[in-house]
């Protein structure tokens, strides 16, 4: 996906990363590692004028967009976050790939100043691979709180790059960044440090190079693509033949260099596992020598007050209670905070409905063009929005609070060994988090997860946790059948306690069918993963909260409504047009009762989730419109009326227990089903996304309810 310019543009088509400069624009690549504030460096330079989009063929997500510093135009690149560039993931293949084929002007690799020691790494790989390289030392304002010292100017002459300091957050040293980003871009010309292996190595270099040095282009070095050669890097020698269209191994020069040099690494003792060891090891140790005259710790215990946090949040005695703890407070204050912005959007927004019928009279419409638009499609969207808008608004400003803090990566540290346990991976815990605010983000974020075979078994199994539209209806029979109004002020406490026992369900049957996929038809071995935990920092609660409402809750109520309105549609003519006597909605209902009454629900109840389809949010509303036999939705002024019209057609406290677990474990809305397709590209894995949660939940309502009826219970 480009970033449109105008006809005088270069567009990078050859590389297949699809960008288009303007005349004079140039493409800055921002490389760093997971958690160092890369993205935040982006945020701050381009504001507003963002886009983002896939790498052509991949499932990893990028983000463009334009900056003017000085008068020059920029194109910033937020390539993903990775350790390395030795394509061990997507993540890393796609990064590497950019760097080299990608043709950027110049590659700012962003730092943790707090340990900068782990980033050299990527600072040090990158450099192999071009020479126009400015490296950001990030979070200094971090690095100040633990009185860290880093000497700039050192850093700098032994990389042989320009090094900037910088607090993005703040905007500290941007402006800096951008004149060192101009100088490397406009006129100078670097000469970085070059990583110096064992001799048999560089004997073996020395002899490979020169055979390949005629074939490059695009400015790779070949020294680097001659060590990717020796060790065998075939991901690496594809890219060069997608890319480039150079097939290195048919070359007869190439082919007999490279033998000459296996065989001499070979005499000297070096297979190639133990070159590509040789290979990062030399790394580490160049490393930790670039940092040693340049890093000082003014006080001892610097981080003394994270070890002291970790002690409490990823204990095993207290990781997960307080784990539960932070999400039962999430969902309290999502469950009170909501309750009076819904009720003044659904006022305003049925406001705006009476003044539509009033428009639909005065223009003479027929009766029936006036339900169908105004009391089908418009007030299934009114309820969508109304009921989606102000908890997603709270959830997702939470959710983020708590990941801009450094916490998220603690919860996948807390649930790691569980999902092991599984033959699972322990990043599936951040994907079942961001399910919470709505499965299709769940569903994306499933991308962080390297593993093709771990990475469908979070995709199958993200559903187990209900999204933002199913909170209504679970909120909504707590409260009706389990909490009432007699508890008073702790109602909304104790409806918050049960709401976490139904989410608990939900992550243990996570956990169950991880299991039982990959003893099953995603058998393997559970992979390994690099964990960071970051530091913990301050959220900024203002740019938390417009970047989860513009990022997050827009854009999830946006799809949501693009199918909420052919939902309203396909609900008017069901519960209008008539056969005989019945509406085809009632034909449907009643030919569905007795295999719904085998589930412990009703033929209503089931047609409301199957017409729900679109949007989770309107069953409860479909489950009034069949029983009261209206043709369009209604609403009722409180829970206690709705519970009368519930049990005065035949609902006990079985069927409220039956129709919270259908809600838990049923089929994925259609916006997740139509993003399980984007992001495994295959109908088969999306139809058993689809089929696994709904087997299993009428598995467990059946159940149950032959259980309670077998005991006498209901």
């Amino acid at each position: 996906m480009g970033l449109t310019s105008g006809s005088t543009g270069k567009r990078a088509v050859d590389s297949g990363f699809v960008i288009e400069r303007g005349a004079g624009e140039r493409v800055i690549a921002l490389a760093g590692n997971p958690n160092v504030g890369k993205s935040t460096v982006f945020n701050e330079l381009t504001g507003l004028n963002q886009h983002t989009g896939n790498w052509p063929g991949k499932t990893v997500t990028n983000a463009q967009g334009r900056y003017t510093h000085k008068g020059r135009e920029y194109i910033m690149v937020d390539i993903p976050g990775t350790y390395s560039l030795m394509a061990h993931s997507v993540e890393e293949e796609v990064a590497r790939d950019f760097i080299c084929f990608g043709d950027p002007d110049a590659v700012v690799v962003v730092c943790d100043a707090t340990c900068l020691e782990r980033n050299m790494n990527l600072v040090l790989q990158t450099l192999e691979i071009t020479d126009r390289v400015v490296v950001c030392v990030n979070l200094m304002d971090e690095a100040r709180k633990k009185h860290i010292e880093i000497d700039f100017g050192k850093l700098s002459e032994n990389l042989g790059v320009p090094v900037v300091g910088a607090s993005a957050r703040s905007r500290e040293g941007l402006d800096e960044l951008m004149d060192a980003v101009g100088r490397v871009v406009e006129s100078d010309r670097c000469e970085p440090v070059r990583l110096r292996y064992p001799q048999a190595v560089e004997d073996a270099l020395a002899l490979l190079a020169p055979a390949v040095e005629p074939l490059c282009t695009g400015g790779i070095p070949a020294r680097w693509i001659s060590l990717k050669l020796l060790a065998d890097d075939t991901q690496l020698i594809e890219a060069l033949g997608s890319y480039q269209r150079c097939n290195l191994l048919a070359n007869d020069g190439v082919a007999s260099a490279l033998q000459r040099a296996r065989a001499l690494l070979a005499g000297q003792g070096f297979s190639i596992e133990k070159l590509r060891d040789i290979i990062v090891s030399s790394i580490v140790l160049h490393a930790e020598e670039t940092c040693s005259d340049v890093v000082t710790f003014r006080r001892e215990g610097y981080n003394d007050r994270d070890r002291r946090l970790d002690r409490i949040l990823t204990s095993r005695a207290t990781g997960i209670p307080v784990m539960l703890l932070m999400l039962a407070v999430v969902f309290w204050l999502t469950i009170t905070g909501a309750n009076y912005p819904s009720q003044l959007l659904a006022d305003a927004l049925f406001w705006v409905q009476d003044r539509l019928t009033e428009f639909f009279v005065w223009m003479g419409a027929p009766l029936w063009v006036n339900s169908l638009l105004v009391e089908g499609v418009y007030r299934v969207l009114a309820w969508v929005v109304s009921v989606m808008l102000p908890p997603m608004a709270i959830f997702f400003p939470l959710f983020t609070l708590l990941e801009d803090s450094g916490y998220l990566p603690r919860i996948a540290f807390n649930l790691d060994r569980g999902f092991k346990r599984c033959h699972a991976c322990g990043k599936q815990a951040l994907t079942m988090c961001m399910g919470f605010g709505c499965n299709a983000a769940g569903i994306t974020g499933c991308r962080i997860i390297d593993s093709p075979r771990e990475r469908l078994i979070a995709i199958i199994t993200n559903n187990f946790v209900p999204c933002n539209g199913r909170f209504p209806t679970l909120i909504a029979i707590i409260t009706m059948f389990f909490v009432g109004g007699a508890m008073g002020a702790f109602s909304s406490v104790v409806s918050t306690l049960i709401l976490t026992a139904v989410i608990v369900l939900g992550v243990l049957m996570t956990f169950a069918v991880s299991a039982l996929l990959s003893r099953t038809i995603l058998k393997g071995v559970p992979s390994s993963f690099t964990l960071e935990l970051p530091p913990y920092r301050r959220p900024q609660i203002g740019k938390v909260i417009v970047r989860s409402i513009f990022d997050r809750t827009l854009f999830v109520l946006g799809r949501a409504i693009a199918v909420a309105a052919p939902a309203g549609l396909v609900i008017w003519v069901m519960a209008n047009v008539t056969v005989g006597d019945m509406s085809l909605l009632a034909h449907c209902a009643g030919f569905l009762d007795p295999f719904a009454r085998l589930l412990g629900l009703d033929g209503v109840i089931l047609m409301a989730f199957i017409l729900g389809f679109p949007a989770n949010e309107i069953v409860v509303p479909i489950i009034i419109m069949a029983y009261l036999a209206t043709g369009s939705i209604l609403d009722f002024d409180n829970l206690a009326q709705l519970k009368t019209l519930l049990v005065d057609n035949g609902w006990t406290w079985l069927t409220a227990v039956c129709t919270m677990l259908f809600s838990l474990m049923h089929w994925p809305c259609s916006t997740t089903c139509l993003t399980i397709r984007k992001e495994t590209q295959s109908w088969k894995w999306t139809a058993v996304s689809f089929l696994v949660p709904t087997v299993i939940g009428m598995i467990v309502c059946f159940l149950v309810a032959g259980a309670a009826r077998l005991l006498g219970l209901a």
